[in-house]
């Protein structure tokens, strides 16, 4: 099948109308109302259970509903899986329209239980871990209303609703990464996250903006077939292609032509064939838009770039990452919700939802590709020596996103998809794997400061050679020895490790390995494959290394200290279930993606194949034909893990041994250690520059306004107030004194006159007698 065929049958898939997927988002919504609204009197007045119920209650009807949709999908044949609910007209300009819908295929049912599914276990689990907290209601309150936003996101039919939901998880990853408001660290990396967000942002919109305007541009040049009463101009699908053999796709009978947010229309557009008498097929959208530049650069190339930069923001991806490691500052629920299974996934989900817009940029494609892989290798390389806990899980995710990338660059979109998938399970279960090992260290920070302030921003110079914080739950250097006292998690973070670190029997491997595989195999992009292979293999390896580092440094190493003994524990049940369900997860997850090379044809792949036009991936010619290749790799990926296995249980295994050999390492390799310890130096980059100078530009900006702008308003209003006083004198005196005199004149006058007024008849008869005189007088002149 050649790709325009694909990319048309994916277009015109049919869609069965349903009334309830917007039960979805709603269930979330309500539930994040009533805490947000009632939450603080419902828990003073009944307790936090009542919290915990209303937000649980909603993610389970949530849940339910997508489950429901999700079978129905299930049952509909392949091509026609797509279910809508159109409830409402949003807003109507001229002929440009926008409704408030709601669409579930295979890509956003997927996302769709994800996003519930594993959001339901992370507030189950928050039930344990935040047991304490006083401000339970706001905590519960900010969960519900983030999964409200990015089930907003993927479950739109538009991009607005899409950017409503982009915009959404960006204010509530702000609210829970600060959740902690009053520690001025805390509170600074929720700012962190919120600012960095919004330079991606603004690249989203730029994108929108320009998609919009080239598209319109580009379908107003086809003729149209039928322009209804509101103007609307319509193409039909079945006379595109009257001489094709094959009956066309099931679907609509015309694509509405002209600008438009609905991702629906768009792809429709993009997917309309001619066929000339000649039998030459011709694409006129795609054609035009394709012929369409700005300074140059194609148009195509620019919108797609400025899509990826918006996905930089909001998956972590270089060179706009930075925000996520600080974001650990916040409750660790938060950080496995939005950092392993929701938020940071919205780029490569944003992505794999605009793969047949990407398809038409082999140059876009391989920018997103390249920069996958450096980011999976650039994080790897920083979390081999991270000691919080947390923070090494944070560049693993960066790290992890740019494996997604990776997948989504090269056009193998189901690959990055199922990765996401399989990451969601056990970045999850290591993320809250590690929030149940804080619980167990908590007793820590009541022997010191207690302030629980883990965010360290850049590291000093210094920081190399200073000793661990003795008060600090989430520094592995305090931890050792708890395989003994919290066993249950320790056996899960093992699964999960094994998963992310890339063995066979566990999901990660089927997912990073056909990454590998196909950016190894990719003929399609402009970057080599094996460069991009290479990478991602270096990166591979370091995964393997951190993680059981972690792991080793966390769980053995040394016997447990007294205090451990004495106040460390296994955490409970609503944290220990949720673990156990996602480390199986983390396994069985797998085999959805079973690999060709095994005789399997992956059901992950058939499953997304309608909407996500897999044919743009495409093998390089050559020794990619035959599976001995494939096979080599896969026995190197698995070597690699392998020995990252090997070298993590050589240094941190045995405590005894592990200060000798890091020593001997770090004599021969200092300065390689120090870089990478300090993270290459990159928060200090930012702070020197971008920050040092967003502040100078700022505090030039502020003595401008004070005063520049401000003495210019000022004398604006001296010279205002001057010219105002001229006016008043003036009016006083010439304006008023004329009146005023005038009046004064003719008073004076009345008076005067009123003295010939006396009442007597002589002085009467003398007026007459002298008037008359006069007038002789006058009429002799005159005569």
């Amino acid at each position: 099948m050649e790709t325009t065929d694909i990319l048309r049958a994916a277009a015109f898939q049919s869609v069965t109308d349903v009334p309830y997927l917007w039960l979805i988002a709603l269930f979330p919504f309500v539930g994040a109302a009533i805490n947000g609204i009632l939450g603080k009197k419902l828990q003073d007045a009944i307790g936090k259970k009542a919290n915990h119920t209303i937000a649980i209650g909603a993610m389970l009807a949530a849940f339910a509903v997508a489950c429901v949709a999700f079978v129905r999908l299930l049952g509909l044949p392949a091509g026609e899986r797509t279910l809508r609910t159109d409830l409402f007209p949003m807003f109507e300009v001229g002929d440009f329209r926008v409704h408030f819908s709601f669409v579930m295929d295979q890509l956003s049912g997927t996302m769709a239980l994800i996003i519930t599914g594993i959001g339901t276990l992370i507030h189950i689990y928050s039930t344990g871990y935040m047991a304490e907290e006083k401000a339970y209601w706001r905590f519960f309150c900010y969960l519900n209303l983030f999964v409200f936003a990015m089930l907003l996101l993927v479950l739109g039919d538009t991009f607005v609703l899409m950017f409503f939901g982009w915009e959404g998880v960006g204010l509530c990853s702000y609210l829970l990464i600060g959740f902690w408001y009053q520690d001025f660290a805390k509170a600074t990396a929720g700012m962190k996250a919120f600012v960095v967000n919004r330079v991606g942002d603004f690249a989203f919109v730029c994108g929108l903006f320009l998609l919009f305007w080239s598209v319109s541009a580009a379908s107003t040049a086809v003729k149209a077939d039928r322009v209804d009463d509101r103007g609307d101009r319509y193409a039909q699908v079945t006379r595109l292609d009257p001489a094709a053999e094959e009956p066309e796709p099931a679907g609509p009978a015309e694509v509405r032509l002209g600008g438009t947010v609905h991702f629906g229309e768009l792809q429709q557009q993009l997917a309309l064939t001619e066929r000339a008498v000649d039998g030459t097929t011709t694409r006129p959208v795609v054609d035009r838009l394709l012929a369409m530049d700005i300074a140059g650069i194609p148009v195509v190339f620019l919108i797609c770039l400025f899509f990826f930069v918006g996905a930089t923001g909001k998956s972590a991806q270089i060179p706009l990452y930075v925000w996520l490691p600080d974001a650990m500052a916040g409750p660790t629920p938060v950080s496995a919700l939005i950092h392993a299974a929701t938020m940071v996934t919205a780029g490569v989900y944003m992505i794999a939802r605009l793969n047949f817009l990407y398809f038409l940029s082999p140059g876009a494609m391989s920018i997103v590709a390249f920069v996958g892989a450096a980011t999976s290798l650039f994080a790897a390389t920083m979390a081999l020596f991270q000691y919080d806990i947390k923070k090494v899980l944070a560049y693993s995710t960066v790290s992890q996103l740019g494996f997604m990338f990776i997948g989504v660059g090269v056009g193998a979109w189901w690959v990055g998809v199922f990765h996401l998938l399989t990451h969601a399970c056990f970045k999850a279960c290591l993320f809250l794997g590690s929030g149940s090992v804080i619980h167990g260290m908590h007793f820590l920070e009541h022997h010191g400061h207690g302030d629980g302030d883990h965010d360290d921003g850049p590291t000093p110079h210094s920081a190399l050679r200073n000793a661990p914080d003795p008060h600090d739950p989430q520094d592995m250097r305090n931890m050792g020895g708890l395989a003994s006292v919290m066993p249950k998690t320790r056996l899960t973070y093992l699964i999960a490790c094994i998963s992310i670190a890339g063995f066979p029997i566990a999901a990660g491997f089927y997912s990073k390995d056909e990454i590998l595989w196909k950016a190894m195999s990719n003929g399609a992009t402009l970057v080599p494959g094996w460069l991009i292979w290479a990478i991602g293999f270096l990166a591979a390896g370091c995964t393997a290394f951190y993680m059981f580092r972690s792991y080793y440094m966390t769980f053995h190493r040394r016997e447990p200290t007294e205090d451990i003994r004495k106040h460390c524990h296994e955490s409970p049940l609503n944290m220990t279930g949720v673990l156990w369900v996602l480390a199986v997860l983390a396994v069985v997850t797998g085999a959805l993606g079973l690999p060709h090379y095994l005789g399997f044809h992956p059901i992950f792949e058939a499953w997304l194949e309608p909407v996500m036009a897999n044919g743009p991936f495409r093998e390089a010619e050559g020794v990619f034909s035959s599976h001995a290749l494939e096979y080599a790799l896969v026995f190197a990926s698995i070597a690699i893990a392998t020995a990252g296995f090997l070298l993590a249980r050589y240094f941190y295994f045995d405590e005894r041994r592990t200060a000798a050999r890091m020593a001997a390492l770090k004599a021969r390799y200092d300065r390689v250690h120090e870089l990478l310890y300090n993270k290459y130096w990159v928060d200090e980059l930012y702070q020197a520059t971008f920050v040092r100078g967003f502040k100078a530009t700022a505090r030039w900006l502020a003595w401008f306004d004070a005063h520049i702008i401000d003495w210019a308003v000022n004398f604006v209003g001296a010279v205002g107030r001057a010219a105002a006083w001229l006016g008043g004198f003036i009016d006083r005196m010439f304006v008023d004194g004329a009146v005023n005199g005038v009046a004064h004149g003719l008073l004076a006058l009345g008076r005067q006159a009123r003295r010939i007024q006396t009442g007597r008849i002589n002085n009467y008869a003398l007026g007459i007698a002298v008037g008359v005189v006069l007038l002789a007088i006058l009429g002799h002149f005159a005569n």
